[in-house]
């Protein structure tokens, strides 16, 4: 499997890419957050630090999962109950906190890949009704019309198209799209939720499911 190794700590690289080439595998290394996106093609998972010299890993995942749904494995010092929720929410597959045993660490990038592996991958393009949301092109059309979206109304149809017809909650939107929930972040999404509604034409299909979050589909 190749492996791209998100970790700025060269000791800790070290370690991490001795264990993972013993066991067989490939891995390429990142040591700052500019080079992950020109590293991510090709990459089967991703194990990554939250702490990196040039951006917030957080953000580093967010960007991953909306240009992939490859595998994320979180290997970070920041230990508090907050940041492991907000890791979680963002789209990391799970999250090891520092210092790791490596036959640990082994292990749990074998439970990743099983569940990867049942999921079978999720979709690139989502079609609900006559909207078809396209991942990879992050272009959205309805009855085959295009939509231009802003970034963060794209961002936020995306989060819920990767669960149609399920309900997603609003914390989880939130996580997703900006990484934390402040009463300024939370009214900007009841304003970009109004002006997606407005844009996509389809009463119904953008629906709030009260007291928790969004659902897209019927």
């Amino acid at each position: 499997m190749r492996i791209l190794v998100v970790e700025d700590d060269d000791g800790v690289a070290a370690a991490v890419v001795d264990a993972l080439v013993a066991r067989g595998h490939g891995v390429v290394r990142a040591a700052r957050a500019a080079e992950v996106p020109g590293l991510r093609p090709g990459a089967e998972l991703v194990l990554l630090d939250l702490t990196l010299p040039d951006g917030d890993g957080l953000e580093v995942l967010r960007d991953l999962r909306r240009a992939s749904d490859v595998p994320v494995l979180v290997l970070t010092a920041r230990s508090a109950e907050r940041d492991v929720v907000r890791g979680l929410r963002s789209g990391a597959d799970d999250y090891l906190v520092k210092p790791v045993r490596l036959a640990e660490l082994l292990a749990r990038i074998d439970a990743v890949t099983r569940r990867a592996a049942a999921r079978g991958g999720a979709p690139e393009v989502v079609e609900v009704e006559d909207l078809r949301v396209d991942l990879a092109a992050r272009r959205v059309t309805v009855a085959g019309a295009e939509l231009t979206l802003t970034g963060k109304e794209y961002d936020i149809l995306a989060a819920l198209a990767r669960q149609a017809g399920v309900a997603v909650s609003r914390q989880q939107v939130l996580d997703e799209v900006w990484g934390d929930a402040t009463v300024a972040v939370s009214r900007a999404l009841d304003v970009h939720l109004a002006s997606l509604r407005t844009k996509l034409a389809r009463p119904g299909l953008l629906s709030t499911v009260r007291g928790f979050g969004y659902r897209l589909g019927r």
